[in-house]
């Protein structure tokens, strides 16, 4: 690689499907392409957790509040 644009490159992963359907293949996702998603996971747990409790402290709070119209 003697040419420094030579460098400068890049390429997109590999597509599945055509159109508006079109998307990455998965498969060809590496951290090189910049598709790391170790922690992916354990921050969609995080979100789902802290999601239920904010649906609890509503439930919590309505029923109060109906508790005390008795």
């Amino acid at each position: 690689m003697t040419d420094p644009l030579d460098k400068a490159t890049s390429t997109a992963p590999a597509t599945l499907g055509e159109g508006c359907l079109s998307r990455y293949d998965p498969a060809a996702l590496t951290p090189e392409n910049g598709a790391d998603f170790d922690g992916a996971a354990a921050l969609w747990r995080e979100l789902q957790q802290s999601e239920e409790a904010k649906e609890g402290e509503g439930l919590a709070k309505r029923s109060l509040r109906g508790a005390s119209n008795q």
